[in-house]
């Protein structure tokens, strides 16, 4: 078998505006492909319509352009491909491989977005698990289509290395199309990485919990999984994704203040251990000092005088 060309993606979601986390983690993914001369994809995951910002994919190719951080050929939107994840949708249910389950609306509206390490709640008991596909006709409620979970897997992370997730531990079955008739995050983000050719997918480690439930999509559409590769957040002092309430680190601010990206991104380099000090660099400048392996394992915890001393 040939080796697949290498390619990867940032995948942000227009939700709000994107922050120092964020930019550290697409600086990560961006080097580690462009340093191996793999192509870089832009995919904007914005089906998650009540929380979406209608201004906030410009502010993205924005931030990115500001960033130095170019992408191969053109964007993807989420909501342009809806037929193509309810096609996806239909071979699971030709094979009985999901249900529809009427439970709480919060519980299958948390389906929308990326489900984050903090955010996974009580694992899904299987109220609604008997079911067959043809008993969706004869709801009179709401549903959503449920994958069932047959197994738990490792998988060995490029960063985190070999890893397990006990599935049944932290979710179970889980919600692939939501009753709203969208598709849910992991069953879009696997069709899109599949069918865009995506061989690597770097991405912080509050997603660690979507991998093995992606493999399994993978698996079940008999499609090779891509790398994966976890990285380490930046957090707050108080361990807290960053958040408003620990500053303003939104890359627009930065910008708005005339901060020059490459000042912004010796910090970056900095805090991954690419550079001594964080001295201003280009995104260009720091490909030949890509490693991945001198990126800190913990969390790059960013205090208000770290904040400052950036601004």
């Amino acid at each position: 078998m040939s080796e697949r060309p290498l390619i990867g993606r940032l995948a942000p979601s227009p939700t709000g505006k994107q922050h120092l986390g964020n930019a550290r983690t697409f600086l990560i993914a961006w080097l580690s492909c462009r340093s191996r001369g793999g192509e870089v994809l832009l995919r904007v995951e914005d089906i998650d319509s009540p929380r979406v910002k209608p201004e906030a994919t410009q502010q993205i190719f924005d931030d990115l352009r500001w960033l130095g951080l170019t992408w191969d050929g053109t964007p993807e939107l989420q909501t342009h491909r809806l037929p193509i994840y309810e096609a996806y949708l239909r071979r699971l249910q030709e094979r009985e491989l999901v249900y529809p389950c009427t439970c709480t609306r919060s519980d299958i509206l948390a389906a929308a977005s990326a489900p984050h390490l903090e955010h996974e709640g009580p694992a899904y008991p299987g109220t609604c698990a008997g079911r067959n596909v043809s008993d969706a006709r004869s709801l009179d409620r709401p549903y959503a289509w449920r994958f069932r979970v047959s197994e738990s897997s490792t998988f060995e992370d490029g960063f985190l290395g070999e890893t397990f997730i006990d599935l049944e531990k932290v979710g179970g079955d889980f919600v692939v199309w939501k009753s709203a008739n969208a598709p849910a995050y992991q069953l879009a983000v696997v069709v899109d990485d599949a069918l865009q050719g995506v061989t690597e997918v770097v991405r912080g480690d509050d997603l660690v919990p979507s991998t093995p439930r992606q493999l399994l999509l993978y698996r079940a559409f008999g499609w090779e999984a891509p790398r994966f590769v976890h990285v380490p957040l930046v957090v707050g002092p108080d361990g807290g994704r960053l958040a408003k309430r620990h500053g303003d680190a939104r890359l627009s601010a930065f910008r708005d203040r005339g901060m020059a990206s490459e000042t912004l991104l010796g910090w970056l380099a900095w805090s991954c251990g690419w550079l001594k000090e964080p001295t201003p660099v280009s995104a260009e400048e720091l490909i030949p000092r890509f490693d991945l392996r001198r990126v800190p394992k913990a969390a790059w915890v960013l205090s208000a005088e770290d904040l400052g001393r950036i601004s």
